[in-house]
């Protein structure tokens, strides 16, 4: 099978052609073996494109620790841009585990991704107990009151002064292990620099501090509007580079635009 090494804004990952043989069963083990940057390939995530008939294909994706999860905005917009460039569409429906995904090309190696829309109420995060998402009462240290979303996955920002001094593969990982959050949850560390501009670093379930998060770039741009920080159209800086989310007024749902890059294909060898 052949397959793609790409990243989205320095969050890299190896993505899986299985269309040919419909699906792709991999293990644990497996995709665990995959990621590792020291005997594998090396990634954040591994990626399976498969056979779909809602859409143009059918995306699966294991973070590094090889827990199979929902979704992924970054790894999306890379799925896409292999579709279209494929057909030479300019637009392209992506189904996954929380339904169908929506991209179109907004310049070269530019992908635009409808992400749906943000789901809000504390048993959509999911949390354990009931509560407020729009401020938790919730803390870690001196940070408190962070925003709640689940944009295909369960997302918590917290909002800091100076994220480069927010020691966030410290906090990351007892954010993302409390049992406030019975799924786990990725933790978003957030400075709002302007109405327009947040800086994001995020500590990813299952896969530690990455480079950029699409979908927690998403949900710092919902967290913070929800909690008069910013406008509903932010750029959000990370550290492998810029994403820019819309949360439309009209229709409730999130765009996320950003870059791909191709870095590599090979073919795997057969099982």
């Amino acid at each position: 099978m052949r397959y793609f090494k790409m990243n989205g804004c320095g969050n890299d990952f190896v993505i899986i052609d299985a269309r040919s043989r419909g699906s792709l069963p991999l293990s644990q083990m497996q995709a665990r073996a995959i990621a590792d940057r020291q005997t594998g390939l090396g990634c954040d995530q591994v990626i399976a494109v498969e056979r779909s008939i809602r859409g143009d294909a059918y995306m699966r994706i294991w973070n590094a620790d090889g827990g199979e999860v929902d979704a992924c905005g970054n790894a999306t917009r890379c799925v896409a841009w292999l579709l279209m460039e494929e057909g030479g569409a300019a637009t392209r429906r992506i189904e996954t585990p929380v339904g169908m995904l929506y991209a179109q090309r907004a310049g070269d190696r530019m992908i635009t991704v409808d992400m749906g829309s943000p789901l809000l109420r504390w048993e959509e995060i999911p949390l354990a107990r009931a509560m407020n998402t729009e401020r938790l009462d919730f803390s870690i240290g001196a940070l408190e009151a962070p925003g709640a979303v689940n944009m295909g996955n369960p997302h918590v920002v917290f909002f800091v002064d100076d994220v480069e001094a927010t020691p966030v593969e410290r906090l990351g990982p007892e954010v993302e292990r409390d049992p406030l959050f019975p799924q786990g949850v990725n933790a978003g560390f957030a400075e709002v620099r302007s109405g327009e501009q947040i800086r994001l670093r995020v500590w990813e379930r299952g896969t530690g501090l990455t480079k950029a998060c699409g979908t927690g770039a998403c949900a710092a741009a919902v967290a913070a509007h929800r909690q008069g920080r910013t406008g509903r159209k932010v750029e959000v800086l990370v550290d492998g580079g810029s994403l820019e989310i819309e949360w439309r007024a009209g229709d409730d749902r999130v765009l996320m635009t950003g870059p791909i890059e191709l870095e590599a294909t090979g073919e795997l060898p057969a099982a």
